[in-house]
């Protein structure tokens, strides 16, 4: 199972895989049916989560119903359990949109709901994070996650964004993370797809943040909450919930 999902990963461009998911979806959450694991976005529960990776294969961790993966559900807890999403409205931008969470926000009425990426079929507008075509402090919540590690000129990005969200807005700002690293590395000399998908996690990564990452946001001038959310919760939750434990969630405002 485990080397079937990382060669389709690995061979299927993301937006034909992203439209192939919808018709995979409700097979696989019927024959995985159960009760020891539980996707806390749709409540649904199975024997067993699928294992997800393009390099090294997490077991466990894709929800057959929502194909959410760890940091997905850890950022739906954290929503609904830790701010006024869910009720309150608000203009909301977000980058890349996934699957678990697209249809969910696109019905929720207290929205007004934005999607934007360059390639996604779920985007709503086709825009660059480097250049984006909406006006200056435009959007109450800005969600960006999984992005950043993609963009070469991330600091254009992180600006871009600064300049986007209104003052008092909050931006969740997800990235892949080593927390055990004090700088980010980067290697624009490592061209070769199979090195780089073995150094960065990803081919299409272009670097690895480290804990400085908190304080390059702070040099846009964010205001960092650097979140770990799963220590609010039980260890019966993370387990039942497949969450890693220890996950740092980037909670960020402008002032």
């Amino acid at each position: 199972m485990k080397k079937i999902f990382k060669i389709i990963l690995n061979t299927i461009p993301r937006p034909l895989l992203i439209r192939l998911s919808y018709l995979a979806r409700p097979i696989l959450a019927f024959f995985l049916k159960g009760n020891k694991y539980t996707d806390p976005i749709d409540g649904k529960s199975f024997k067993t989560f699928l294992p997800y990776g393009y390099g090294t294969q997490r077991t466990n961790v894709l929800s057959p119903s929502t194909l959410s993966l760890e940091r997905h559900r850890l950022l739906w807890l954290y929503l609904q359990n830790e701010t006024d999403f869910f009720s309150a409205e608000k203009k909301v931008l977000h980058f890349a949109p996934e699957q678990a969470f697209y249809k969910r926000f696109r019905h929720l009425k207290h929205l007004d709901y934005t999607t934007t990426d360059l390639l996604s079929p779920l985007a709503d507008i086709k825009a660059d994070i480097c250049n984006l075509p909406f006006e200056d402090n435009t959007y109450d919540i800005i969600l960006c996650n999984h992005v950043l590690e993609h963009i070469p000129d991330d600091t254009k990005a992180m600006q871009e964004l600064f300049r986007v969200l209104k003052p008092k807005g909050m931006a969740i700002l997800q990235i892949p993370q080593d927390l055990n690293r004090n700088t980010t590395f980067e290697d624009n000399s490592i061209t070769d797809k199979k090195e780089r998908a073995e150094i960065f996690g990803q081919y299409d990564h272009v670097r690895i943040y480290g804990r400085d990452y908190f304080d390059k946001l702070r040099d846009i001038g964010f205001n960092v909450e650097a979140v770990d959310y799963t220590a609010s919760l039980s260890k019966e939750e993370i387990i039942t919930y497949c969450l890693a434990e220890g996950e740092i969630i980037p909670v960020v405002y402008k002032s």
